[in-house]
């Protein structure tokens, strides 16, 4: 059929068909396609008859079930009442361009977010609650973008551990690794041993004389150096040390022996030993420990003095000797 006016085949609308008796001039209820006719507002409905869009003044439309004509139809008349939904335009983000939501969201099932999310981001609710992952065997992980370093957080799904480390690669350079069973371990936190490979005979008189600490059991982030016998510490901080030593063949004739820390900010004597002994004795052993306070960069090495005597004592090596290390806080 053709219109003069809009067609009402355009729209978001419900079309109600009507035939008209002779002089019937109120159209309400059922229509021809058992629709019963029903609107909000008479504002947002279109009357036509015989395809001919009326002007409001030609009907009244107050009840909001009904449709009532000036002017009585012609029997066989088609009457076509086009209803409008009636709703508000909310508020839109458009897909293409973007935009900001203003207020809460509600999401029901799963938001995919393929760009970046601006801060700050709320979770809100009685049990807040985050979940990162599907429960499938799969590592998951948040990164944490700086400027000149990133950093992670991520679940190691194969080892079952929680990770902090640095990069955006879980497990690359893992600073503190929590696993199932509640153990945290910190890979690179400084803690050292080193012990003599060999005696250090015969060591010199009335002089400071580093202790050749040559070899390691451990060295955590590689602070000790074996080639001069010196722990750098890597960072500040307060670091803990402690030294087990044995002097083989002691003269009885020295005033004293002397080990002592050597370190950049100050030095600490560990022991003093006057060997005041009727004979020379065949050794001298202790363990000694002793918190420091270092910068990063500073160093520390272990050293020994003996007060005149003869040039006969020795300094053990195996497990009798032995000077270890660690970052405390």
């Amino acid at each position: 059929m053709a219109y003069i006016g809009v067609s009402p085949s355009n729209g978001v609308r419900t079309v109600f068909d009507y035939t008209a008796t002779a002089g019937q001039t109120s159209f309400s209820g059922s229509d021809n396609n058992s629709q019963t006719l029903s609107y909000t507002d008479s504002a947002y409905i279109d009357v036509y008859q015989n395809g001919v869009l009326l002007i409001p003044s030609d009907y009244t439309a107050t009840t909001g079930t009904s449709v009532v004509l000036d002017t009585g139809a012609t029997v066989s008349d088609s009457v076509q009442i086009v209803v409008y939904d009636v709703f508000s335009v909310a508020d839109t983000v458009s897909k293409a361009n973007g935009g900001t939501f203003e207020s809460n969201i509600s999401i029901g099932g799963t938001l995919g977010v393929t760009g970046n999310v601006i801060s700050p981001v709320t979770i809100g609710g009685t049990t807040p609650t985050l979940t990162i992952g599907d429960a499938g065997e799969e590592d998951t992980k948040i990164v944490f973008d700086g400027n000149a370093q990133d950093f992670h957080i991520g679940l190691d799904d194969s080892a079952d551990s929680l990770t902090i480390g640095l990069g955006s690669t879980l497990g690359t350079t893992s600073h503190m690794v929590f696993d199932a069973n509640g153990h945290i371990t910190k890979p690179l936190q400084p803690a050292f041993q080193a012990y003599l490979s060999g005696n250090q005979d015969n060591f010199a008189i009335n002089t400071n004389v580093t202790v050749q600490f040559d070899s390691e059991r451990f060295d955590n982030n590689a602070d000790f150096n074996t080639s001069n016998y010196t722990f750098t510490a890597p960072v500040t901080g307060r670091y803990q040390f402690n030294l087990a030593l044995r002097f083989n063949n002691v003269d009885t004739a020295a005033g004293f022996y002397q080990a002592l820390l050597g370190t950049s900010n100050r030095n600490y004597a560990l022991f003093t030993i006057d060997p005041n002994y009727s004979s020379d004795v065949s050794y001298l052993h202790g363990n000694w420990a002793v918190l420091t306070d270092m910068d990063a960069n500073d160093t520390a090495y272990i050293y020994v003095y003996q007060n005149n005597g003869g040039q006969q004592t020795d300094i053990s090596s195996g497990t009798d000797c032995a000077f270890s290390g660690y970052l405390v806080c």
